[in-house]
């Protein structure tokens, strides 16, 4: 690719999507089926933005990104920009910032520990794409 993309801009989300279809696989998702809405505060432009993942049996159904309140997702998940970021650059896990209270969880907290590893996958796949935060 060579060129970095800017985090969570449309280029970026597209590059994600495409990604996460080729990289993950059903039996690698466990063939979930959820959604998640990450709610980023604070991004560099001083708004705030969405990034929402549908699963369905474990394949990716729908990637949006967007600004204000997010679709309804069965997790909704509430945090700095500067805490996804460092997710997603893989240098946090993502069930430590929830556990520390860097990032704030509304839905099934027992589900959402249990798909931890399925997010830390897709982390470790986003985690590639060469970004400018």
């Amino acid at each position: 690719m060579g060129t970095e993309l800017r985090y969570l801009s449309p280029e970026w989300r597209d590059e994600a999507e495409k990604r996460l279809r080729t990289e993950l696989s059903a039996e690698r998702m466990n063939f979930v089926t959820s959604s998640m809405s990450n709610v980023y505060l604070n991004c560099p432009d001083g708004g705030s933005r969405y990034l929402v993942f549908r699963f369905e049996n474990g394949e990716l159904a729908e990637l949006l990104l967007g600004q204000g309140e997010p679709p309804t997702a069965e997790f909704k998940i509430t945090g700095q920009y500067e805490t996804f970021a460092r997710i997603t650059r893989a240098e946090l896990s993502s069930h430590r910032a929830l556990m520390t209270g860097k990032l704030k969880l509304k839905g099934n907290m027992v589900k959402a520990l249990k798909l931890a590893a399925i997010a830390d996958r897709m982390n470790k796949v986003l985690s590639k794409i060469p970004a400018s935060y």
